[in-house]
């Protein structure tokens, strides 16, 4: 009887060389930098084996490889995975091959499954050789449930460290230049820290690290991490007083980085302030620095709906006074995000984006967090489909009721012809432009498919359904030519539809309200008394209002947007951009108030443009009325290709006046 034995022997490793600048360049990590491995799901990675002794042998040579995260790696998890040598590699699941040996040097491919929980690992070869790596999710991998088929919106949803977000109001929608710096130096680390701090990891460190495989529950995680509401070690604490004691206000900031940084540097303490397009920026930089395509978008007049009846209930008295009893409001405008994704978890027909918020607003199963919900789901009023449908529908599609309450206790409802929802906006794919998404929220007004989608909602409401009956048109418009600083007119005209003699009462109240929709104190009021029309008359009344100064002492920080549009900083770059050399800014602001200005600062900050920090110059003189004031700031590019340089002026009476300039900064 002859028996054949087939030995099996272990490689006699000696060092190796994790081909960090190869496999991050590979897996599209290299902006994090290359002095350590971070890989993504789903593809490959290489490591150099060198042996100290023999030479790999097909069938023979033997590897045992564990891959574990998290405290409580369990291979049932997930969160741990055991696997020896293939002949080749299986991108459906954990599994390594050895390719090109030569000699005593051996090149082992490990490819992580694309369902894989993302963090950091740690990777043993036969029980004692270890190394760190970490692992991110794949928008390159069609097996990953956020893979993206278009390179160029991967460049722009993901790659990007800079971009634009809109803010302002419907009319005249700003563009506010922002930097994300998701490669940037110690965020990514602040990225993960945000995963293990959250309260789901405390209570039970091993099915939290088992749910990060599922980029819906990383998602959900992030958007009640944002915020600090839940006293979860979150990381942005909002504020919308009118004074921002103990942090700054939210206009000061222009990027991510520096918040993130804060927030890891002092013991994970809510960095103060943020506000809605503050909490959407760091949310993208977070979602993106995981390798989850991201971007911010703007919904202008934005419902914020508190009792979920899909309806905005306003009640007023005579003089246009809003009952503060009521917490709905309707924003001028509000950030969000939307994260590209499949969704296994509804019927077929719901991948794509989803939106989710991170701004503190309502609580979802007990946390303030936001979504993530399909925009298909919106759109169609599948109100039942996770996550948060109700709410994101009521943002831009919720009626708006005015009820007005007489002296003599009596009401009547007044249907406000502004409709929800307008104008959502976010930055085109490779340009600045702004990109209008309406669409992928809701049908267009009025038409057989939004009634549709209303009945689908169960939305009761008869207003919309009401023709429009001839009467009394009232229509505001303001004097043209308004700048900051200056007085300025506005007018009602009032006409009448029917075909007889009508008298009316005008009443005419104006206040500063801040973007989300709270009411400052009255700075003009007008009571006209029997004013009288004839059938298709008119009547024009002039309220001149809004002096600069009852203006400036009713305005926080976020008011007057389109006022202030036409002050703005000039500048130019002096010198050839290129990478490593040093540059200056010229930066040129011409004081338009008939104020003094002080305490005045220039600050700039751009991606791979000022080293992950900003960098300030404050003048040592103030800036008279009509004066001009002129800077230079030097700073030396790190990486050569388009680059934003965001540029911020502040004062004590003109604050967070903003520009930016593409620049293209060569090898």
């Amino acid at each position: 009887l002859t028996i054949n034995h087939t030995l099996h022997m272990s490689l006699d490793i000696g060092t190796w060389d994790l081909a960090c600048q190869f496999n991050n360049t590979d897996h599209h990590t290299e902006l994090n930098g290359t002095d350590r491995l971070i890989v993504r799901r789903g593809q490959a990675f290489t490591i150099n084996l060198y042996l100290n002794s023999g030479s790999y042998q097909p069938g023979y040579s033997q590897l045992h490889i564990t891959a574990e995260t998290g405290p409580q790696p369990e291979e049932q998890y997930g969160t741990r995975a055991v696997l020896g040598l293939s002949d080749e590699i299986d991108d459906t699941r954990w599994s390594a091959a050895v390719s090109s040996p030569s000699g005593d040097t051996v090149c082992l491919s490990v490819c992580a499954a694309p369902d894989a929980p993302i963090g950091r690992y740690v990777l043993t070869l036969d029980g004692h050789i270890q190394f760190d790596f970490i692992l991110l999710f794949n928008p390159w991998c069609p097996r990953d449930v956020v893979y993206m088929d278009c390179e160029e919106k991967l460049a722009e949803y993901v790659l990007a460290q800079d971009g634009i977000i809109f803010r302002g109001d419907v009319e005249y929608p700003v563009p506010l230049a922002w930097y994300f710096g998701q490669f940037e130096e110690g965020i990514l680390d602040a990225c993960l820290r945000i995963l293990d701090m959250n309260p789901k990891h405390s209570r039970n460190p091993g099915k939290d690290c088992s749910g990060r495989r599922n980029v819906i529950y990383v998602t959900r995680v992030l958007s009640a991490m944002i915020n600090s509401n839940d006293r979860d070690y979150g990381v942005l604490e909002g504020c919308w007083k009118d004074t921002f004691e103990g942090g700054v206000s939210p206009m000061s900031w222009r990027g991510s980085v520096q918040i993130l940084r804060t927030w890891s540097s002092t013991s994970c303490l809510p960095v103060r302030y943020g506000q809605c397009w503050v909490f959407a920026a760091v949310a993208c930089t977070v979602s993106r620095a995981l390798g989850i395509p991201c971007r911010v978008v703007t919904n202008f007049y934005s419902a914020h709906d508190t009792n979920s009846n899909l309806v905005i209930e306003r009640y007023l008295n005579e003089k246009g006074e809003i009952d503060s009893s009521t917490r709905d409001m309707i924003w001028n405008y509000h950030c969000w995000v939307e994260s590209w994704m499949t969704r296994p978890d509804l019927p077929p027909g719901f991948d794509g984006w989803q939106a989710s918020d991170p701004t503190p607003q309502e609580k979802s199963e007990g946390v303030f967090c936001c979504g993530p919900v399909p925009l298909r789901a919106i759109k169609e009023g599948e109100l039942t489909f996770k996550y948060d449908a109700p709410f994101v529908f009521a943002e831009v599609n919720a009626d708006l009721v005015h009820i007005l309450k007489y002296n003599d206790g009596s009401t009547r409802k007044i249907v406000n012809e502004q409709k929800v929802g307008q104008k959502i906006s976010t930055k085109s794919v490779g340009r600045d432009a702004r990109e209008d998404i309406t669409h992928l929220y809701k049908y267009p007004e009025g038409s057989v498919e939004e009634r549709q989608v209303f009945e689908k909602a169960n939305h009761q409401s008869k207003l919309h359904q009401q023709q429009a009956k001839p009467g009394l048109q009232i229509t505001i418009k303001l004097s043209t030519g308004i700048r900051k600083g200056c007085d300025f007119d506005v007018f009602a005209i009032v006409t009448n539809n029917t075909e007889e003699d009508k008298k009316c009462r005008l009443v005419f109240a104006s206040r500063a309200v801040s973007y989300n929709g709270v009411i400052g104190r009255e700075c003009g009021f007008k009571d006209l008394l029997n004013v009288e029309l004839a059938p298709g008359g008119g009547e024009r009344s002039v309220l001149s209002l809004l002096h600069w100064y009852d203006h400036r002492i009713t305005s926080g920080d976020d008011d007057g947007d389109r006022i202030h549009a036409d002050v703005c900083v000039s500048f130019q770059i002096l010198g050839e951009p290129k990478e490593k050399r040093k540059l200056a800014a010229e930066l040129t602001l011409q004081n338009p108030l008939p104020e003094t200005l002080q305490g005045c600062c220039f600050t700039i900050e751009g991606a791979n443009l000022t080293g992950g920090s900003s960098i300030t110059e404050k003048l040592e003189s103030p800036i008279e009325p009509g004066q001009e004031a002129k800077v230079k700031i030097y700073f030396t590019p790190t990486q050569s290709g388009l680059c934003k340089l965001v540029v911020d002026f502040d004062s004590d009476k003109l604050g967070h006046v903003r520009g930016y300039k593409n620049v293209i900064i060569g090898k």
